[in-house]
């Protein structure tokens, strides 16, 4: 199994608490520069998954939308915009 696919079945809170720990270990400035690439390149790969999962979820969410007597009258997809 290659790192991007244990990335691909992260969850989001897993990949940000291992992207907090890398952010954490970086900032120490105790890790030696080859380890801070590759640190950092692991920690690019996690950024770039969370924020894959964040659009999925996104895309899910509806909204419940109300008719002009306030009443529920189903739900609309959700609008980025």
């Amino acid at each position: 199994m290659t790192d991007a696919d244990s990335l691909t079945d992260l969850s989001f809170e897993e990949a940000l608490k291992q992207l907090e720990a890398i952010v954490r270990q970086l900032e120490s400035g105790d890790v030696p520069l080859d380890e801070s690439i590759t640190l950092y390149a692991k920690g690019d790969a996690l950024r770039r998954r969370c924020e894959e999962r964040l659009k999925a979820a996104q895309a899910r969410i509806e909204k419940i939308s109300l008719g002009a007597d306030g009443a529920p009258r189903g739900t609309e997809p959700f609008d980025a915009g």
